[in-house]
């Protein structure tokens, strides 16, 4: 888990081939009261249909994540960055955040950005 100012930063993945599978993994992430009561959740996956990603409210940070998943070429993998607001405004940090969580993840599952 990342701290900045307050907010906190986690960020899970899982294996997927199809939008169905992805809308099922967010499902059990929020099954998670902790997760579901987040401020953001935002994700990005590359599918042999292309690239797709959402911000969840935490505008460009889902195009954040699909570029560092291309740039690694992870493929048919969903990476979900969970953020709980801490109370103070990151700014550009914000980005910075989310770059240091996907770069972990990445590390974790032997892929390189």
């Amino acid at each position: 888990m990342l701290t900045d100012r307050g907010s906190r930063y986690a960020v899970s993945g899982a294996t997927v081939t199809s939008r169905a599978e992805i809308d099922a993994v967010l499902a059990r992430l929020k099954h998670d009261k902790a997760y579901a009561k987040a401020s953001h959740n935002t994700w990005a996956a590359l599918l042999p249909t292309g690239g797709l990603k959402a911000d969840d409210g935490e505008s460009g940070a889902g195009m954040v994540i699909l570029r560092m998943l291309e740039r690694s070429e992870l493929k048919d993998h969903v990476v979900i960055v969970t953020r709980w607001y801490g109370g103070k405004k990151l700014g550009g940090d914000r980005f910075r955040r989310v770059q240091d969580a996907v770069r972990a993840y990445l590390s974790d599952q032997g892929f390189a950005e």
